[in-house]
């Protein structure tokens, strides 16, 4: 689902800092002399308390320069700057003035949904061309080719329909981009477009991606170019079977309805299979992998000219199958089968063809662990089974991505929780399998955006009490700073406590503890528990935690006590560890939440067991209504954007985990906590976007349904045409005055 925290206000970079602050009950701000007040509308602000970071970071394809948006927290300027990888040097690319028209700002687009499609899936502003001396921008749907040393920009295409994910062609010569669903290029003079594909029902998708692949498989593009620039090939969608459900506009005098694609948990999935076109005639060919049409295609690409790859994923997706595929002839064989009996296969970015066209890399947890294998093929029989050469990493941590690979000095460059999967660091390894070297070595979250050829890479850079930084670095070498947060030293932020616990399987839980700075004279205090639970986020991270943290930190100043502990089923250790919610969705969560909860209270007498609150957005808000109907122990809740029922999500994320509903009816049934309204405990405050587009609005209503009928009283809080992640400073700023209220009502 990434049905995550991570992508609303709760960021997956967590790890947090903490503020005491006391909003007195006039309204006014206060806080210790010399610290600045936190405030709702000060963490909402436009820029925040930190500042808008750099966005879009691209590397040019001669690895010289990185790329990135810089925007004006206050006034929403913008320019495009670049930082030169030799020299550390920083230079404007495109002045803000010609920026305003060629990529105008995300926040700016009037419609919701597609201002979260934006954001949430990182839609580029703009793209590079091979030489390096030209760039694609894409204005909402309008391209323009801006050339870099006459500084000038010609809108390449101007049909009234929005076109979308341009591409240059690997020779530079022409430009391709879809448009309603269909695949087109055209020369870079702008001249002589062609229409690859000619489809005319909307139902199918010509490289065009859907919305479950692009959330639950983190699909960004379903076309590549072939390296000899002369062919491209494709994934078609087709969606007719798939479901549709209806997004409602309540605002006009007469409503308006959005029909959006979405396959719930067991409906018929998109159609897939993969076309090749010729580029010059627009001639395609289909690709046949397999007799099952009910799989997915993940991933898929070019070997080399004419020898194409592709992953097939099965439907209950624990086998992955790697196909070569000769793109003439249509003829493909299977080279590697991956297999994760008990679990589930993790779909990633880590399959990666060596420039010596006869070894690839490959992820796998199948020795407990995600760790990075090299792989070797016959370049003249490429259809042969691969044979593994050797296991580059290992040890007692998670592999968190394949970042480069720099083939001439051999390294392969990833991202771990080497030490601490509380952390995350950049690492280098020899393709030999030896010599693991970390390339990050301050405490906290680092995050890698690498050159091509390995050689350079951008280091986006936080730890508890330090908001994010920006260094461009050589690989194991020097880094140059590039950007950094505004300083939050004014608002007097402490670190939280972190803690360990024994979940009852012996595993071990790592949680966070805000206190108060004092503890009420002969009293105890109340603890809120801020609770994700997922398979999609860590909550306790040692990183900069964001909005979400920072609201933590407004409620400790109020005088709660602020927890959250990582359970069973969370992402960033071993495959025990998060297979240990297979099959079913809250059981076990619960119970290592108030196990941990059963320890805390031993640790910290002050804490106040009779006066304790839970709340969490998305599975977080499915977590809040799970543990306040199958336990007595929390006093209030606020659930944000709750699934209520499994059956009412998607495929690909619920299937993932839960299997079919055939093959679990009884799992289903009892992580279904509408079947428990009558159970509820506690005092709810319910809050739900109507243009949820993720986590559908038809959940709360369903919840809201149940309630009334087992007779139980709740608070709920509607917020029209939002999205999941509920944007804008408004609606931000009055949900959380709203959740503060709650427990500022129910918890003193």
């Amino acid at each position: 689902m990434k049905h995550s925290v991570a992508m609303v206000v709760l960021a997956p970079l967590l790890a947090l800092t903490t503020s005491f602050v006391v909003r007195p009950a006039a309204g006014q701000s206060s806080a210790p002399q010399g610290v600045k007040p936190l405030t709702i509308e000060s963490i909402f602000a436009p820029g925040g308390l930190t500042g808008r970071g750099p966005e879009t970071m691209e590397w040019s394809p001669d690895g010289t320069k990185l790329s990135f948006l810089q925007r004006d927290g206050d006034d929403e300027k913008g320019e495009l700057w670049y930082v030169d990888a030799a020299t550390g040097e920083k230079k404007v690319l495109v002045s803000a003035a010609k920026l305003a028209s060629l990529a105008p700002d995300y926040n700016k687009v009037a419609n919701e949904r597609e201002k979260e499609r934006l954001t949430r899936y990182h839609v580029a502003a703009y793209l590079w061309a091979p030489d390096s001396k030209h760039l694609i921008f894409d204005s909402q749907g309008q391209l323009w080719l801006y050339d870099l040393n006459s500084a000038t920009a010609v809108q390449f295409k101007s049909a009234s329909d929005p076109s979308r994910d341009p591409k240059f062609s690997p020779d530079g010569s022409h430009v391709s981009y879809l448009r309603k669903h269909n695949l087109y290029l055209r020369g870079v003079n702008g001249k002589d477009e062609k229409q690859l594909t000619k489809d005319k029902d909307d139902n199918l998708f010509n490289g065009d991606i859907d919305w479950v692949y692009a959330e639950e498989l983190a699909v960004r593009s379903n076309y590549f170019w072939s390296p000899d620039s002369k062919e491209i090939v494709f994934l078609r969608m087709d969606e007719t079977r798939v479901p549709t459900y209806p997004i409602t506009d309540w605002i006009p005098t007469h409503p308006t309805v959005d029909y959006q694609k979405y396959p719930k948990v067991g409906d018929p999935n998109p159609v897939v299979k993969l076309g090749v076109v010729k580029t010059d005639n627009a001639k395609i060919r289909w690709i046949s992998l397999t007799d099952d049409s009910d799989t997915y295609i993940p991933r898929f690409g070019w070997v080399r000219a004419g020898l194409l790859w592709a992953e097939v994923l099965n439907r209950t997706q624990d086998k992955l199958d790697l196909y070569f595929v000769e793109a003439n002839s249509g003829k493909s064989a299977k080279v590697l089968t991956e297999t994760s009996p008990g679990g589930w296969i993790n779909v990633n970015d880590d399959f990666k063809i060596l420039k010596s066209g006869d070894r690839f890399l490959w992820s796998s947890w199948r020795d407990g662990h995600t760790h990075l294998y090299l792989y070797s093929f016959d370049k003249q029989n490429p259809l042969a089974e691969a044979k593994l050469e050797r296991q580059l990493t290992q040890g007692d941590f998670e592999v968190l991505g394949l970042q480069a690979v720099d083939d001439a000095a051999g390294l392969v460059l990833f991202a771990a929780n080497k030490d601490d999967p509380r952390q995350r660091h950049l690492f280098s390894v020899k393709l030999d399998g030896s010599g693991i070297e970390a390339l990050t070595h301050d405490r906290g979250m680092h995050f890698g955006e690498f050159s091509d050829d390995g050689k350079h890479y951008a280091d986006t850079y936080s730890n508890v009490l330090a908001p994010p930084q920006l260094s461009v670095c050589a690989v194991g070498a020097s880094c140059s700073p590039v950007w950094q947060a505004r300083s939050v030293s004014a608002y007097g932020l402490r670190a939280p406590k972190f803690l360990e616990f024994k979940a009852d399987d012996g595993s071990t839980l790592y949680g966070r503890l805000l206190l108060p700075a004092d503890s009420p004279a002969g009293g105890k205090i109340p603890l809120i528990v801020n609770i994700y639970g997922g398979p999609a986020a860590q909550m306790v991270l040692k990183g900069w935690g964001g909005t979400s943290e920072l609201f933590d930190q407004i409620l400790m100043g109020k005088g709660f006590a602020v927890f959250a502990v990582d359970n069973r089923g969370t992402p960033g250790r071993d495959r025990k560890f998060q297979t240990a919610i297979r099959h079913e969705f809250g059981a076990i969560e619960l119970q290592d939440q108030t196990t941990a909860l059963d320890q805390l209270f031993a640790q910290y007498p002050q804490l106040d067991r009779d006066r304790m609150a839970i709340w969490g957005w998305s599975n977080g808000g499915s977590m809040t209504i799970y543990a306040m109907t199958h336990s007595e122990i929390f006093r209030a809740g606020v659930a944000v954007a709750p699934v209520t029922n499994q059956l009412n999500y998607d495929t690909i994320y619920t299937e993932r985990y839960m299997g079919l509903p055939k093959d679990d009816a009884k799992g289903y049934a009892e992580s279904d906590v509408t079947k428990s309204a009558a159970k509820l405990h506690g005092a709810l405050l319910l809050a739900h976007g109507t243009s949820d587009d993720n986590v559908h609005f038809q959940n709360s209503v369903q919840m809201i349904d149940a309630l009334i009928k087992a007779g139980k009283k709740f608070q709920l809080m509607v917020y029209p045409n939002k999205t999941h992640s509920i944007a804008g400073p408004e609606a931000r700023i009055h949900l959380f005055h709203r959740i503060e209220d709650h427990f500022e009502q129910e918890l003193k």
